[in-house]
């Protein structure tokens, strides 16, 4: 599966399966590797009941406080970035993708140390597993 990775550290990969099935592929692998899943906000839902329209657009916000607190310990401004994010967007042309923050541009961003970083790492692992067919 190709991954896309902007100069501003969003990488983001398609997929063949619906926001709301990427989105629950997503959710099912979170919760099967104990991470919290702190929040799950479909944004279309919400423009919808502002009397709005947009295209499917979920964002999944989850962590591990014992993979985030340390980092956030170290370098207080990871909290920013914390805990990790996956929006799963659909474009105007109905391409599915999903989009998270490079652990690398985190790494940069916040000059936190390497050590540190791979207890996030895995969030590329989740996205293409969410992504898969």
């Amino acid at each position: 599966m190709s991954t896309l990775t902007a100069d501003n550290g969003i990488v983001t990969v398609p997929t063949q399966r619906t926001v709301e099935h990427a989105a629950d592929k997503l959710a099912s692998l979170i919760e099967a590797k104990n991470i919290v899943l702190f929040a799950r906000i479909d944004f279309a839902a919400d423009a919808q009941r502002a009397g709005l329209a947009m295209q499917p657009s979920q964002l999944l916000v989850f962590g591990n406080p014992r993979a985030g607190t340390p980092l956030m310990q170290a370098v207080p401004m990871t909290a920013l970035d914390l805990p990790l994010k996956v929006l799963v967007w659909q474009d105007a042309d109905g391409g599915v993708w999903l989009s998270y923050n490079a652990t690398s541009y985190l790494q940069a961003r916040h000059g936190a140390p390497a050590e540190l970083m791979k207890s996030i790492d895995g969030i590329g692992a989740l996205v293409q597993a969410a992504a898969a067919d």
